[in-house]
């Protein structure tokens, strides 16, 4: 394997400035490390990610504080039931004064949008938001605009309340690429998090460290990260394990996988490997890249049979079982 002098001090220069905002990042909070480099993966390979998680984890403190420090616009919105997709998007007001409308646009117009709890909207609003994730522009009435780039939609949904809450369709669910899950900080993470916060006035700022800019030219560069035509392969055969688990040695997950993963799985894996080496400040993937941020592209992909919630087999237990025993190159 080969990397030329020009890459390696390419990467070197990027993956400095990103691993200065991941400190930055656990400077304000605590214990959560893996997510700050998912939303970096994220941002870096010009894909939308999706959180599962309790209340409580800082999710909205933690992207405010990215936000501030790439100097990037950031817009909260907290999806309701009644939420309309006007609300997100923006609609004609009409001016009686000069007896035209003129176009008010919504909190999508950003850099970082984090759909706080997405699965309490409806459709409608689902569909809006479909269209400025896959095309990165809105449409008002009859004109579209183009969003800024970077433009990064970081929605959160909670795994334990679901009254009120609409699925997502699968079609949106795979426009995320990737699903984190967030569990519950360590003892000494927490203690350290009580020491930080339990007083009655909190306050967290974050001076700007880099632009917009510098994300997309590190963006630039995560194309030209090296990957092997085996771990091309290893990619290949982990997502195609998931339409045809006996063709690949799986005979025992058959029955329990009803779909498997698209192409755009496939797609994703290698932007994200290649996003998550550069992170490494590496300037080519490893097998380890593939395994670490495989499960976050694959869990919301596969849907499982009636016959694996029979058998009380969950999808992580699939994605488990396709990276223990897929031949790693």
């Amino acid at each position: 394997m080969s990397v030329n002098g020009n890459l390696a001090e390419r990467v070197q220069q990027e993956s400095a400035f990103l691993a200065g905002v991941v400190s930055a990042v656990e400077n304000v909070v605590v214990g959560q490390r893996p997510l700050i480099e998912r939303i970096l993966v994220a941002l870096l390979s010009n894909g939308h990610l999706l959180i599962e998680g309790v209340p409580g984890l800082a999710k909205t403190t933690l992207v405010k504080t990215l936000a501030s420090l790439i100097d990037a616009r950031f817009q909260r919105i907290q999806f309701t039931p009644d939420l309309l997709p006007a609300d997100l998007l923006g609609t004609l007001v009409y001016n009686p004064r000069e007896g035209d409308f003129t176009t008010r646009k919504g909190p999508i117009f950003t850099n970082i949008l984090l759909a706080d709890e997405i699965n309490r909207a409806p459709a409608k609003v689902h569909s809006a938001l479909l269209e400025a994730m896959e095309e990165r522009q809105v449409t008002i009435s009859d004109s579209s605009y183009p969003l800024s780039e970077p433009f990064l939609v970081m929605a959160t949904q909670n795994p334990i309340e679901q009254e009120g809450t609409y699925p997502l369709p699968e079609a949106q669910m795979d426009r995320f690429m990737l699903k984190a899950k967030v569990g519950y900080p360590s003892r000494a993470d927490e203690l350290e998090i009580m020491r930080r916060t339990a007083r009655t006035s909190r306050s967290f700022s974050a001076a700007p460290l880099i632009h917009p800019d510098d994300i997309l030219r590190a963006r630039a560069l995560v194309d030209d990260i090296y990957l092997d035509p085996k771990i091309e392969k290893y990619i290949l055969d982990l997502v195609l394990a998931t339409r045809d688990p006996e063709s690949y040695g799986f005979a025992d997950l058959a029955g329990l996988i009803a779909y498997g993963a698209s192409p755009r799985a496939s797609i994703y894996l290698c932007i994200a490997s290649r996003a998550l080496a550069l992170l490494r400040g590496r300037g080519y993937v490893v097998p380890q890249d593939v395994k670490e941020i495989g499960p976050d592209l694959l869990r919301h992909r596969i849907i499982v049979s009636y016959e694996a919630d029979a058998q009380g087999v969950g999808v992580e237990g699939i994605v488990e079982e396709l990276f223990s025993r897929t031949e790693v190159p």
